[in-house]
């Protein structure tokens, strides 16, 4: 079991939801947490809650020389965890070209920004810790979500080449993917989410896979079941069933 007493995790995208409750959870069993947002007031607010073993610094990853800034402000780091995304509903009918490329660059470029600065000198090291958050709706094609799901479905798969590359090192490499969490994310939806979980619920979850060896966990175990269980199905019938 993986102890994280002492060690320094940097959670991207720890201000609210699901990283401010990971955040809280590390914090608690001894982890000196940095956590990293655009908002600096979002920020402050969230450091004063989870307590002394907490700090942050600004980044917009969207922005590659803040970027490089906040990775130098950071310093070295023992595990490296990225849950920063943005989301809204869009088919492919109604497709706005600004906010498409925002869920693909935030989600998903954004975090092979930071990746590029925080992968070598663990790896020059032989250890660290490096955990990836994706989405159940990452393992296929969903209606009404462009942008969202295939920054998802990239970033499983960005975990999965590190991991063929990494198994040999020091360096761990997981990723996760959680259903739906009650956040401002989901917020924005209007139609029925099952199996909706609260923020400190999946953190849990998230928290126990960390700790395990796994390198993937996908949650609620029974709702990922409907999702791993589609990529067996032909695409003639997957299409009649979700395509709607």
């Amino acid at each position: 079991m993986r102890e994280f007493s002492g060690k320094r995790y940097w959670l991207v995208g720890g201000s609210a939801g699901l990283g401010k409750a990971l955040a809280h959870k590390l914090a608690r069993v001894g982890a000196k947490v940095v956590i990293s947002a655009r908002s600096e007031d979002d920020l402050k607010a969230a450091v004063a809650e989870i307590g002394p073993n907490a700090s942050y610094v600004t980044m917009d990853v969207s922005d590659a020389e803040d970027v490089a800034r906040a990775v130098d402000e950071v310093g070295e780091i023992d595990g490296y965890v990225h849950l920063a995304g943005v989301y809204w509903p869009m088919a492919a009918q109604e497709w706005d070209v600004e906010k498409a490329t925002a869920m693909v660059d935030i989600n998903f470029t954004g975090m092979v920004r930071v990746l590029g600065h925080v992968v070598a000198p663990m790896v020059a090291r032989d250890e660290g810790h490096i955990v990836i958050t994706s989405s159940l709706t990452g393992f296929r094609g969903l209606p009404g979500s462009i942008g969202y799901t295939a920054s998802k479905a990239a970033a499983m798969s960005l975990a999965e080449c590190m991991e063929c590359d990494l198994r040999s090192t020091g360096v761990d490499m997981q990723v996760a993917n959680p259903g739906f969490i009650k956040t401002q994310l989901t917020d924005k939806n209007e139609f029925n989410m099952p199996f909706i979980m609260e923020p400190d619920e999946a953190a849990e979850i998230m928290f126990q896979h960390m700790q395990s060896g796994g390198f993937k966990r996908s949650f609620p175990t029974l709702f990922s079941l409907l999702f791993r269980g589609s990529q067996f199905l032909p695409d003639w019938l997957y299409f009649r069933v979700f395509g709607k």
